[in-house]
């Protein structure tokens, strides 16, 4: 029984898919006796889905393949853990690289009993391999998203400390199976789950830790563009559901989408949820 499941969704992104799978098995060897993967096709018909099928035959290493067509949604990364087999779980974007000997160190570290049940994320590097970002400033929005990329020094030095933050983009995250809290089930298209799971595992009494060395590479440019399509209305439901869940004032994000969206859905979100149209506070 491997130790860590590594899992990752993936919609029309064979490319990312392969480059991402192939390159922890050619450059993490040390680690793939004690690696699972689960793999999600989100749409499994497409060139790309049915070329993803024929590649995960070639995997050697024990591999879980579903293909979930009910709806798509980033979301679906939280089924990774229901069909996870090892102690812990690792969730990648299909479009991540990782830091030479990372997933060394990170076994190290769970087999040391240092994760505590907390959500474990890690400074993510931008193309020039030398800047980076260890974490979401959850006092700005901005793009109609709620957290703005920021720096701690500290995620520079890779021997440092562990060290508490706000949040981190989801691209990638890990923790202990037993420990995930899980996505709210109603989330639906693309938006809202960073600052949303992590202000959830504070009310919890947990922490979400960036881990200096773990460092990933996440290809954001698409030059073909997106193979679906981002909505505002997905979005902004998104974040009403999981302020509503988490107890925070609904307001603050009618007010981020207000001229953006229409009224009408907007109070249609409302009611939906349950929410009352005096949410000001």
């Amino acid at each position: 029984m491997g130790k860590l499941t590594i899992g990752t969704c993936v919609y029309d992104d064979y490319d990312g898919l392969f480059f991402t799978i192939q390159s922890l098995r050619m450059y993490h060897p040390e680690v793939m006796d004690r690696v699972e993967f689960v793999i999600i096709n989100n749409n499994p018909s497409s060139k790309s889905g049915q070329e993803i099928q024929k590649f995960v035959t070639g995997i050697k290493e024990p591999t879980t393949y579903i293909e979930f067509t009910k709806y798509n949604s980033p979301f679906l990364k939280g089924k990774i853990f229901n069909v996870a087999e090892t102690d812990y779980v690792l969730v990648l974007d299909c479009h991540v690289l990782l830091d030479p000997g990372c997933l060394k160190k990170l076994l190290d570290f769970y087999d040391q009993g240092r994760d505590n049940g907390n959500l474990l994320q890690g400074p993510v590097i931008y193309d020039d391999l030398e800047i980076i970002s260890t974490h979401f400033d959850l006092s700005k929005w901005g793009s109609h998203m709620w957290g703005a990329w920021a720096t701690d020094e500290r995620g520079y030095n890779k021997d440092g400390e562990p060290f508490e933050i706000p949040a981190q983009g989801m691209g990638l995250f890990t923790c202990r199976r037993d420990s995930w809290l899980g996505f709210n089930e109603r989330f639906r298209g693309f938006g809202g789950e960073e600052g949303y799971i992590h202000t959830k595992y504070r009310n919890a009494g947990k922490k979400t830790l960036c881990l200096p060395f773990l460092r990933w590479l996440h290809r954001f440019g698409r030059p073909n563009g997106v193979p679906f399509r981002p909505l505002l209305e997905d979005r902004f439901r998104n974040y009403m559901i999981g302020f509503h869940e988490l107890g925070k004032s609904t307001y603050e994000v009618e007010k981020q989408f207000m001229g953006a969206i229409s009224d009408q859905y907007i109070e249609r979100v409302k009611q939906e949820i349950g929410i009352k149209t005096s949410t000001q506070q």
